[in-house]
C-alpha cells in the first residue's frame, strides 16, 4: 500500500467513525410526533392562546460516548421576528441524563436534573413558553433539540439570551438530535 492510499484510508476511517457516533443519537417525545400538530397542553397560556404551557417529555438515546453535558432548546424558525423565537433554553444538563419529564420546563425548574440552568427565552423569562404563533399564520415549526456537548458546563449566566446560548452550543456541540412539531391558528 502506498502512502497516499494509507492517508486516504485514515481520513475515510475518521470521517465514517465520527459520523457513526453522531448518527445513532436520537430524541423522541411521547407527546410530539415528527411533523404532527402539537397538543393543547403544550401551547402557551397568553398572547391569545389558552394552552397548558407544559414542556413536553423528551427522551434521548445513543449520545456520543465523549458527551460531557447536554442542552435542550425549543426554537421556532418561522416566528415573524427576523430571527425566530426561543421557546425554551436549558443547559448544563449532566451527561448521564437521558430524559426530561413533561413539565420540567416550569419556571422553577424543579423537575430538571441538579445543576441544569434554564436561561431567558424570547418571552423574557426562564422556563418553557409554548407555541402561540400569530393568528392566520401558516403552521410554525417548533424544533426541540437535544445538544450533546464537549464541556461539562457552559460559561453562561441564567440571564443569557437564547441567541447567546445558541452561539455557545454551536461552538461546543458534538452532536444534536431533534424532533419537530407543528402548530398554527
Amino acid at each position: 500500500m502506498n502512502l497516499r492510499a494509507a492517508m486516504l484510508g485514515l481520513c475515510l476511517a475518521g470521517f465514517v467513525g465520527g459520523s457513526a457516533l453522531a448518527g445513532g443519537f436520537t430524541v423522541t417525545s411521547p407527546s410530539i410526533s415528527e411533523g404532527a400538530t402539537i397538543g393543547e397542553r403544550h401551547l402557551f397560556a397568553g398572547f391569545g392562546c389558552t394552552g397548558g404551557n407544559k414542556s413536553p417529555a423528551l427522551t434521548w438515546t445513543d449520545a456520543p460516548a465523549d458527551t460531557k453535558s447536554f442542552a435542550v432548546t425549543a426554537y421556532d424558525p418561522d416566528a415573524p421576528t427576523g430571527s425566530g423565537w426561543w421557546h425554551w433554553v436549558v443547559f448544563n444538563i449532566p451527561a448521564g441524563t437521558t430524559e426530561l419529564k413533561e413539565g420540567a420546563g416550569d419556571t422553577k425548574g424543579s423537575l430538571l436534573p441538579a445543576g441544569s440552568v434554564q436561561s431567558v427565552t424570547d418571552f423574557g423569562q426562564p422556563g418553557f413558553g409554548g407555541p402561540c404563533p400569530p393568528a392566520g399564520d401558516k403552521p410554525h415549526r417548533y424544533i426541540f433539540t437535544v445538544h450533546a456537548l464537549k464541556l461539562e458546563k457552559l460559561p453562561l449566566e441564567p440571564s443569557a439570551s437564547g441567541a447567546m446560548v445558541g452561539f455557545f452550543l454551536g461552538q461546543n456541540r458534538i452532536a444534536k438530535a431533534s424532533v419537530t412539531g407543528l402548530y398554527g391558528r
